[in-house]
């Protein structure tokens, strides 16, 4: 085959690292010689997807052979009546991760600055960089955002600073009263992109809401997922809340089909089933408690968390941990590539997973 000579690549793009996304558990289990194996690393939905979900997915199946409504009106229509808000303040996008993207295309320009912390949401990075700005980090104090660091690394050429509440991947949150006074110190000119991942999980009342801000004189995009709570991570669809001059934009530049018919039949679905929504609470909640006794019975510390997860200090031989833990079946995510080669993070299971997940740790650490 003769090699083609290809156009130039602009070098930030040549410098991008590909997301490697963690195995399948089937492939896991082939390569290991196991069977039965866990999964407590990508932060799911461990009772899967909503049933109400399942079923509006499988009625939309009839209409595969047409094109996805390409504003989402049932969905943006389901949205705006659980938010109060106008359906121009809602983008629909092929996972959160979308409406990432599309406000680094449509703010940022080659030169242009955004900020984030550190260790953080590793797509910021890389979408910021695609888009040809730069990322400025502020480490975290204490395992929380320092707002106030934020605050002050905001330069002229600043456009957006991502701020993630609840915290990936620390699981920690601020409030309301926090982020207020933080907006109170962003200059003109700047987006604040409120990454709300998690927040169907945390458990203070005082966890500040994105929607509380959407008519704040800084602008604030607010960004949430089906992934997580809903259980619909497999089919990607999260959305973007806020003002109407900001969503405009965004639609300008999104594709005009972003989100599939079962994404939007699952989507409006799930919002309307409460009873597994607040299920989900239940076993989230309950799991964390069952963890942290674990920890403090171990002498390990943790983070208490405000997700649906929990960063936990194993020490100096975390990832010899995790890779024994790999080999008993249960699938635990390492934090080097965070900046925390000393810790793990462990998302919450079914219970019987949970549980299997703390006797192996109990075995592997009483065996070193």
């Amino acid at each position: 085959m003769n090699k083609r000579n290809l156009p130039p690549v602009p070098p930030e793009i040549q410098a991008l690292v590909p997301y490697k996304p963690g195995k399948p558990i089937e492939e896991l289990e082939r390569e290991l010689g196991i069977s039965g194996a866990i999964k407590l690393a990508s932060n799911e939905n461990p009772l899967g997807p909503s049933p109400k979900a399942v079923a509006a997915m499988a009625k939309a199946l009839e209409g595969l052979h047409r094109y996805p409504d390409g504003a989402g009106f049932e969905l943006r229509q389901a949205l705006s009546r659980r938010y109060g808000l106008s359906q121009d303040q809602i983008v629909l996008g092929n996972g959160s991760n979308e409406i990432i993207e599309l406000l680094c295309r449509a703010f940022l320009r080659p030169g242009d600055l955004a900020l984030a912390a550190s260790p953080s949401f590793l797509m910021y990075s890389k979408l910021v960089q695609v888009a040809g700005g730069r990322l400025q980090e502020v480490p975290l104090k204490d395992f929380r955002l320092d707002l106030n660091a934020l605050a002050e690394a905001i330069e002229p050429r600043t456009r957006l600073v991502f701020v993630n509440n609840p915290d990936n991947p620390a699981g920690t949150a601020f409030s309301g009263e926090e982020f207020r006074e933080f907006l109170g110190k962003v200059p003109d000119g700047v987006i604040v992109v409120l990454d709300e991942a998690y927040i169907e999980f945390a458990s203070d009342p005082e966890v500040a809401q994105g929607t509380d801000f959407l008519d704040h004189e800084v602008p604030v995009v607010v960004m949430r997922t089906f992934s997580k709570a809903y259980g619909l991570a497999g089919l990607r669809v999260g959305f973007g809340l806020g003002p109407v001059e900001v969503m405009g934009i965004l639609h300008r530049v999104r594709q005009p089909f972003n989100t599939s018919i079962l994404a939007q039949a699952a989507g409006t679905a799930a919002l309307a089933d409460e009873e597994f929504f607040q299920k989900t609470l239940q076993v989230t909640w309950q799991g964390l408690k069952d963890f942290y006794a674990c920890f403090e019975e171990l002498g390990l510390m943790y983070v208490p968390s405000q997700t649906n997860f929990v960063l936990v200090q194993v020490g100096p031989k975390a990832s010899q941990v995790a890779d024994e833990l790999l080999r008993r079946g249960v699938i635990v995510r390492k934090m080097a590539s965070y900046g925390l080669p000393e810790y793990l993070r462990i998302s919450v299971g079914l219970p019987q997973e949970n549980r299997r997940f703390m006797d192996e740790l109990k075995a592997i650490l009483r065996e070193s």
